[in-house]
């Protein structure tokens, strides 16, 4: 809890990602879990699968569910595309993880689905923390949304662990364990509602429009995820100036970056490094900020 007790703002650090492919692997992983993880899946194999997802400029995550595994693997996907105003998850099941090779990257080997998917980060290997904060997240999230909750290989920002995703519209979570209750934040979302205090942003836009849309919160407290829509982003003298819709006409929102006291962003870190953070220079609401 080092990154809480420092205040280490969580806004506008959501991991990249518009394209998801999220693919099951039951069992324990290691450090990577697509390619160190040979009682699951051929190293070999995982290189290729990780290689073709990425060459499509898509984000590959690796699924499990929480809890005993089953003793007859079951290898499923979903394919999300996340971009404001056309989300899409589509789903399916292959016999055997030499099938994810061939999956159509355009989610057509499977079908629509209408439901959310909920991933928490609780890759041990990868980092403790995200072991110890994510699966007792993910284990409180599941008891009121089985279905849709999984626990995922690493995401990224270890230091807000436990971190995970609400996809398809890309809500990037942090310090989730920290939440009188994880599973309210999902209720929340299925009203189309979003918990800023804990966002870390939203992972199709870019960092300094999640910073943004975190200050137009505040000032506003309204919470509805399809709020503040980015229009242009601009760089002025050193500063960041993004426009976001607003009720009544543009908001304008000026930013300033700084970086941190160097610190260590993994549990398992022995070097310190500086973090790239965003401060509110100013924000107007219906005119061009002054400048």
């Amino acid at each position: 809890m080092q990154s809480a007790e420092r205040g280490d703002p969580i806004y506008g650090t959501a991991s990249a990602g518009t394209l998801w492919v999220l693919l099951e692997l039951g069992g324990a992983w290691g450090h990577s879990a697509f390619l160190q993880s040979p009682s699951i899946i051929d190293p070999d194999l995982g290189l290729s699968i990780v290689r073709r997802v990425e060459k499509q400029r898509m984000r590959i995550v690796a699924i499990r569910r929480p809890g005993r595994r089953p003793q007859a693997p079951r290898w499923r996907w979903f394919i999300v595309d996340s971009t404001p105003g056309a989300e899409s998850v589509h789903a399916g099941e292959v016999d055997g993880p030499a099938g994810y090779l061939d999956l159509a990257l355009d989610g057509s080997d499977g079908a629509p689905s209408t439901e959310p998917l909920v991933a928490v980060c609780a890759h041990g290997k990868h980092d403790q923390c995200c072991a110890v904060r994510g699966r007792a997240a993910t284990a409180s999230i599941a008891s009121a949304y089985p279905e849709w909750t999984w626990e995922c290989s690493h995401l990224g920002g270890d230091r807000f662990a436990a971190t995970g995703l609400i996809l398809p519209h890309g809500l990037c979570y942090g310090r989730l364990d920290t939440a009188v209750d994880p599973a309210s934040i999902v209720e929340l979302y299925t009203q189309g509602r979003l918990v800023d205090s804990l966002l870390r942003g939203r992972t199709s836009l870019p960092h300094a429009v999640q910073a943004a849309q975190h200050f137009a919160r505040v000032e506003t407290g309204d919470d509805r995820i399809d709020s503040f829509a980015p229009i242009d982003v601009t760089h002025v003298d050193g500063r960041i100036r993004v426009r976001l819709t607003g009720h009544v006409g543009p908001v304008d929102v000026v930013l300033g970056e700084e970086f941190s006291e160097p610190l260590f962003s993994m549990c398992q870190a022995n070097v310190a490094g500086r973090v790239r953070q965003f401060t509110l220079d100013s924000i107007a609401f219906g005119q061009v900020a002054a400048t």
